[in-house]
């Protein structure tokens, strides 16, 4: 896969996402369903594709340490230690989060976080300048696909547009889970 590849999947998906699509696309872990994380109607989408209720939050990828403070006011110093001692994707879920659709907040006021290094993620991002929604390409109470030929074609038929990158890839286990409260409470949700 060249790096032309990645550059005319990201023009791609960011043309669709800028106009308030959705889009299916490889993470650092399983295929994803995303949008714009600041678009509510966006957001509103994808949860009517995967039937899940709004109470069920999804997470957002970030690029860097800028993008995180974006969402984030107050980022835990523990937060950081996980992030630096970890070698595998993980997802933090921290409190008080802003400058996203409120349809992605939590009930308790947090939102789960992934810093991502994953090449297509990262470029795509970089060209938004916002965060991207993330959320398993599945319908709610669905095992989660392994690869792309076990995605459903109601998730299929229903995004904006799939991202030509990956099809033939085995995923990665969904990421751990990490919630950590600025009370400096630390839980795994999922190991």
């Amino acid at each position: 896969m060249s790096t032309q590849d990645i550059n005319t999947e990201v023009h791609n998906a960011f043309e669709v996402i800028k106009n308030g699509g959705i889009i299916l696309y490889p993470t650092d872990t399983v295929w994803g369903i995303g949008c714009d994380a600041t678009n509510p109607d966006a957001v509103k989408k994808i949860y009517a594709l995967k039937q899940r209720e709004e109470s069920k939050s999804m997470i957002v990828l970030v690029n860097g340490d800028r993008m995180l403070y974006n969402v984030f006011s107050e980022i835990p110093e523990v937060a950081w230690q996980i992030i630096e001692v970890t070698d595998k994707p993980t997802t933090l879920v921290l409190d008080k989060p802003k400058n996203v659709a409120p349809n992605l907040i939590a009930e308790d006021n947090t939102l789960g976080v992934r810093l991502v290094t994953e090449p297509f993620c990262y470029k795509l991002m970089e060209r938004m300048k916002k965060p991207l929604v993330s959320t398993s390409a599945n319908v709610s109470g669905v095992p989660t696909p392994n690869s792309f030929k076990e995605i459903d074609h109601h998730i299929l038929d229903g995004v904006d547009y799939i991202v030509n990158l990956h099809h033939d890839k085995i995923a990665a286990k969904p990421s751990s889970i990490i919630k950590i409260g600025n009370d400096l409470q630390v839980k795994v949700i999922r190991p």
